[in-house]
């Protein structure tokens, strides 16, 4: 979803884009759901820091205020395709 509405965006667009912002850190911070996730499964993947993601997460929750629209778009670009990847080859396995 983050990519459908960042899509066609640059990072000047983006930082001045309040809505796209919003939108975007609305749904990172539901981040918090990998403190949920069992160790064996963080476990398959030791190149996402679930430690990160999840202070990450609560720091949108907690103090939007002061967040940085360059790591922001840095998250959206850098480590969001490795976690959906991870994600679908977990629901793959899984055989949904």
């Amino acid at each position: 979803m983050i990519e459908t509405v960042v899509e066609g965006q640059s990072l000047d667009q983006f930082s001045v884009d309040e809505t796209r912002r919003m939108a975007t850190e609305r749904y990172l911070s539901s981040a918090k759901a990998a403190r949920r996730l069992p160790e064996h499964v963080k476990q398959e993947e030791t190149a996402i820091d679930w430690r990160a993601m999840v202070d990450f997460g609560n720091r949108l929750r907690h103090a939007c205020h002061t967040t940085d629209v360059a790591v922001i778009w840095d998250i959206i670009k850098t480590y969001l395709p490795p976690l959906k990847a991870f994600v679908e080859r977990r629901i793959r396995a899984a055989g949904k």
